[in-house]
């Protein structure tokens, strides 16, 4: 079963943020559009580099109104560690979610449990806490944020214009399609 248009899973769970734990819960989400990265683990190689593009892309995802989520399976004492010690770690602006009892992982259906891991999953969440895109592949491959706010963008908009679509690789401001019938066998 897809978890695309399903609720996130009811959770909370400590985070590193700006010098200090916090609560990070599904309810603490709510209201605001919310992008969850998942990395398998702190204080590896590939993962850091994903965090400095969340990073250095964090103005683009503020502004429009989303807040940045972070999740491995460490604990938030280590994300604390992890911030401090690595200079792209320490760009981070957003929470550094720990998920060690790995409720997170399992609910959002990353999880390895040969390894107690995650894959490197990418979820757009609404501000109702619905999910609309998702992302999973293997841990082997880094991701790019751009194409992370490409489909933020994408959400948002066809949230506020319902009855039109995003087609292939749809960017802000380019045309969107209305779905009619007189379209079918058209493009």
């Amino acid at each position: 079963m897809s978890l695309i248009n399903t609720q996130i899973p009811a959770f909370k769970a400590q985070a590193f943020h700006n010098g200090k734990f916090v609560e990070v819960s599904n309810e603490s989400m709510k209201g605001k559009w919310s992008v969850v990265i998942f990395m398998p683990a702190a204080f590896t190689f590939n993962c850091p580099t994903e965090v400095e593009d969340a990073a250095d892309n964090y103005a683009e995802f503020q502004k429009m109104g989303a807040e940045v989520y972070i999740v491995t399976t460490d604990t938030h004492f280590s994300h604390k560690v992890w911030h401090e010690t690595s200079p792209a770690v320490g760009k981070a602006k957003f929470p550094l979610v720990g998920d060690p009892t790995h409720t997170l992982t399992r609910g959002f259906d990353v999880h390895i449990d040969a390894d107690g891991l995650a894959y490197r999953g990418t979820f757009v969440v609404n501000p109702d806490g619905i999910i609309k895109t998702l992302e999973i592949h293997s841990n082997e491959i880094a991701r790019d944020v751009k194409e992370t706010l490409r489909k933020l963008k994408a959400a948002q908009y066809t949230a506020a214009h319902p009855g039109e679509v995003c087609p292939a690789k749809w960017n802000e401001g380019a045309k969107t399609i209305a779905p009619s019938l007189e379209l079918v066998g058209k493009i």
